[in-house]
């Protein structure tokens, strides 16, 4: 059967070859371990249950884990042992089971996790550029909503990305992720349930990065919760891109901070300059996989 799981549509037949994405129809993931380093609500005191899927659908040419979804770096697993993975993270404490670029394995989680039924909230952190069609296939199975809103410009998108549809398809994207899940439900602290939207700062891209800020306000209210962030740290291949090749300024970040402040956004998480360190760039070496 021909995939069209994501915006990309490519028709291929992913039992006999790979998609855009980069993988075949098998699971492949390249590191599964709790993380200390998302948001607060999601991270918590005993870290957040990642599991980093290899390959992906979208590509930013900066993409920091990029050993991962350009190079496709993973080991292939099997439904039974992404189960064995969940067990193995709740077993640690972690707060939930984040999924981190789940979107061209879709489909097949959706059909792992109705048999799984996670006793912790599961998160579905991705790039945005999601097919609508798919995500209502995830309805009552994922908890919490995790996604980018990268880009505002589709010339930007195009560029970065060779998805001039991103900022549509996001919109679009987020509008559906909000109808499953309207209501932001908290717990001693942590999400239960709810969309977190993120945004990423990137250098020289401050209007566009102001753009997006609008973009949610304007679609999506001043009561979404963003998540502003900071941590750009040069990676992956930005040679063509003089712009992309130093992390943002102080400058750059007061800017985006103060209209985040001045368009009225009641819940946001601002991430500290700091972050923009390859230090917060986890080992992709299988561990937990």
């Amino acid at each position: 059967m021909v995939c069209s799981a994501c915006p990309r549509h490519c028709g291929v037949d992913r039992k006999k070859k790979t998609g855009v994405c980069g993988v075949n129809e098998s699971f492949f993931a390249a590191r599964a371990a709790t993380h200390f380093w998302e948001e607060p609500c999601i991270s918590g005191t005993n870290g957040s249950g990642t599991v980093f899927f290899s390959g992906c659908n979208l590509r930013c040419v900066f993409c920091q884990n990029y050993e991962v979804s350009h190079g496709c770096f993973g080991k292939e697993i099997s439904d039974k042992r992404l189960c064995e993975i969940f067990d193995a993270l709740i077993a640690q404490g972690a707060h939930n089971l984040n999924l981190v670029n789940p979107t061209h394995y879709a489909e097949r989680l959706a059909r792992v996790l109705r048999d799984y039924r996670s006793p912790v909230p599961v998160v579905y952190n991705s790039s945005g550029y999601e097919s609508v069609e798919t995500l209502k296939k995830l309805e009552g199975l994922v908890d919490v909503y995790l996604p980018d809103f990268k880009f505002s410009r589709p010339d930007r998108a195009l560029q970065y990305a060779g998805a001039a549809d991103y900022p549509a398809v996001a919109a679009l994207a987020i509008e559906e992720m909000k109808r499953q899940q309207p209501a932001d439900v908290f717990e001693n602290g942590l999400i239960q349930k709810g969309v977190i939207v993120r945004h990423l700062i990137l250098p020289k891209n401050t209007n566009a990065s102001i753009e997006v800020l609008r973009l949610i306000a304007d679609r999506f209210g001043t009561k979404t919760i963003v998540s502003l962030m900071a941590q750009y740290t040069p990676c992956g291949e930005i040679d063509r891109f003089p712009e992309l090749q130093r992390p943002i300024t102080r400058r750059e970040y007061d800017k985006v901070v103060a209209a985040l402040a001045d368009l009225g956004f009641r819940n946001a998480y601002v991430q500290e300059r700091t972050s923009a360190d390859t230090q917060y760039i986890p080992p992709f070496d299988l561990t937990g996989i």
